[in-house]
C-alpha cells in the first residue's frame, strides 16, 4: 500500500483556512482518535463542522474545494439520508495521501441537539476553531443512561436466550461452518461484548469491538481473543459454550454494576 506525502496537518490546515472564515460555518473539530489522544499514523481524519442550517451543501462544497487545492480526490462517498446519526456526512480518500489518512468529514446543523460532544462518549474532541461556543461539552444524564441500559441488558437476556447458542449449534450440526462461525460472531459474541461493555464502558456500550483494546482490561481482551481466534470448526463446540457461561456471568456482574449506588459502583 504506497503511502502519500500529503499529511494529517496539511489536510486539517487546508480546511481550515476555507471553513474558518465563512460567516455560516461555527466551528471545526476532530473526534476519533485525536479526541482519545490516540492519533497515530495509521489514524483518520473524523471531523465534525458546524454550519447555519442553510448552507450544508455549500459546507461540502467549499471543504472539498480546500481539498483540491492540496491534493486530488481519488474516492468519495456519501452517506444516504437520513444516516443514522441524522447528520450529513461524506468520506473522502486523496491521492496523494495516505490511504489511512481518510476524510470523515461529518456536517451538523446548527439547530441539532446532539453533536457528539458528550466527553463520556465521545471523548474530548480536538478543536480547531469555535467562534461561538458550540463545541463545549454536552451533558451527560448518567441516570437516564443507566435505566436505558438495564432496560436493554433485559432485551439482551432474553435475545440472547432465543439465539446466542441455537443458532450456531444447528448450523454446526447441517456441517455449514461458516454460517455457524458467522453467527458466532453475530448472536453469540456481540451481546457478549454490549454487556461486558455495560460493566467496563456502559457510556459506550453499543460500540462493540471499537476502541476494545483500550478500554476493556487486559484479561478480558485476552480472554475475548481466544473466542475470536478459532483456528478450526472443530474448536467451535468448546468455544460456544465458553462464551454463553461467560455472557451469563458477565450479565449478572452489568446488573449489579448498574444498579449500585454512585458510591458503592466498583471500579475496575
Amino acid at each position: 500500500m504506497t503511502e502519500g506525502n500529503i499529511g494529517r496537518e496539511r489536510i486539517v490546515d487546508a480546511l481550515i483556512d476555507r471553513l474558518e472564515p465563512l460567516e455560516f460555518v461555527d466551528a471545526m473539530w476532530e473526534g476519533g482518535a485525536a479526541a482519545h489522544g490516540r492519533v497515530d499514523e495509521w489514524s483518520d481524519l473524523d471531523l465534525q463542522v458546524v454550519c447555519d442550517d442553510e448552507k450544508v451543501e455549500e459546507t461540502f462544497e467549499t471543504a472539498r474545494e480546500a481539498l483540491d487545492e492540496v491534493a486530488s480526490i481519488e474516492l468519495a462517498f456519501r452517506m444516504p439520508e437520513p444516516a443514522w446519526h441524522g447528520h450529513s456526512q461524506v468520506f473522502w480518500k486523496l491521492r496523494e495521501a495516505s490511504p489511512f489518512h481518510l476524510i470523515d468529514l461529518c456536517v451538523i446543523k446548527r439547530s441539532s441537539d446532539d453533536k457528539f460532544l458528550e466527553p463520556e462518549m465521545h471523548g474530548s474532541p480536538e478543536v480547531h476553531f469555535d467562534k461561538t461556543g458550540v463545541a463545549r461539552p454536552a451533558s451527560f444524564d448518567v441516570t437516564a443512561h443507566r435505566e436505558a441500559l438495564r432496560r436493554r441488558l433485559g432485551t439482551l437476556r432474553t435475545v440472547f436466550g432465543l439465539f446466542g447458542r441455537v443458532m450456531v449449534e444447528k448450523e454446526l450440526r447441517r456441517g455449514n461452518g461458516i454460517e455457524a462461525v458467522s453467527y458466532f460472531h453475530g448472536t453469540t459474541l456481540r451481546p457478549l461484548i454490549e454487556v461486558l461493555r455495560m460493566r467496563y464502558t456502559p457510556a459506550q456500550h453499543r460500540f462493540h469491538t471499537r476502541y476494545l483494546y483500550y478500554d476493556f482490561p487486559h484479561d478480558v481482551v485476552k480472554r475475548l481473543e481466544r473466542l475470536f481466534f478459532v483456528g478450526d470448526i472443530g474448536e467451535l463446540d468448546e468455544r460456544l459454550e465458553e462464551a454463553v457461561a461467560w455472557f451469563e456471568v458477565a450479565a449478572e456482574e452489568a446488573e449489579r454494576f448498574l444498579s449500585a449506588e454512585d458510591d458503592e459502583r466498583p471500579h475496575r
